[in-house]
């Protein structure tokens, strides 16, 4: 059985402080509907999606070119019988240089594959990850162009 916390990650040539900036900018990446900052520690942001989703994160690690992590303070799904399952949970992007360019991995600690959301919320994540590397490489991300 797998325990892991859910993850993914990507390589771009570009370097770690791109990367990283592209992380900060949640509403260029993830959804127009975030309200709050999400740069610094302390910050706090919130996501929410016409009653579907609503999660409140606070930033409890900011590194620059290296970590960001997010806290999640609390939360609503209502696709899943726990509700605040994501509540406690940290989402964490992890940076790292090498030869090719940087890494960036996205993990989800306590999104575990026995948790009831693991298969939608993992796909969301996966969505979220390709949507910061196309921010990154190319200006644009699904969300849309920002200047």
């Amino acid at each position: 059985m797998n325990t892991a916390s859910f993850s993914v990650e990507f390589t771009v040539p570009q370097p770690p402080e791109q990367v990283y900036a592209a992380v900060t900018r949640v509403r260029d990446w993830w959804s127009e509907q975030i309200v709050g900052d999400s740069g610094a520690v302390g910050d706090e942001f919130v996501f929410s999606d016409e009653g579907i989703r609503h999660a409140r994160f606070r930033v409890t690690e900011a590194v620059p070119g290296r970590r960001m992590v997010w806290q999640v303070v609390d939360s609503y799904l209502n696709f899943v019988d726990d509700h605040d399952e994501w509540t406690g949970t940290r989402v964490i992007f992890d940076l790292a240089h090498g030869a090719d360019g940087t890494t960036l991995r996205l993990a989800h600690e306590g999104l575990l594959p026995a948790v009831e959301c693991y298969d939608a919320c993992s796909l969301g994540w996966t969505a979220c990850l390709h949507s910061i590397k196309e921010l990154v490489v190319t200006g644009r991300s699904q969300t849309g162009p920002r200047s």
